[in-house]
C-alpha cells in the first residue's frame, strides 16, 4: 500500500501536536508516560518529534487520557498552531 504524501500543512500540525504532547508530558518520563498510556516509549518519542504525524486514534484518545487532556482542546490547539505557521494566520482546515 502506498501511503498519500503529507502536506505541508498536515506536517505542521503534526510537529505541534507532539509539542503539546510533549509539554502536557511536563516532567514526567516518557517511559512511564507511555507505560500508562499502553503505547510504547518510540511510538511517543515519534509523536513528540513529528516523525508520526498522524497517529492513530486510540492512540490520541490514550495518551489525552493518561496527560488529562481534552481531545477537543488538543485537536483545535494543534490545527490552529499549524494553520498560523504555514498558512500566514489563516483558519484551520477541517482534518
Amino acid at each position: 500500500m502506498v501511503r498519500t504524501a503529507l502536506t505541508p500543512w498536515e506536517r505542521s500540525r503534526g510537529e505541534h501536536f507532539g509539542a503539546l504532547i510533549r509539554r502536557a508530558r511536563g516532567d514526567r518520563s516518557m517511559v512511564d508516560v507511555a507505560a500508562a498510556a499502553g503505547v510504547s516509549a518510540e511510538t511517543l518519542r515519534k509523536i513528540e518529534t513529528g516523525r508520526a504525524p498522524t497517529p492513530a486514534f486510540f492512540t490520541v484518545a490514550a495518551l489525552a487520557a493518561t496527560l488529562g487532556l481534552s481531545l477537543d482542546e488538543l485537536a483545535e490547539a494543534a490545527a490552529l498552531a499549524a494553520g498560523a505557521e504555514t498558512e500566514g494566520g489563516g483558519a484551520a482546515r477541517s482534518a
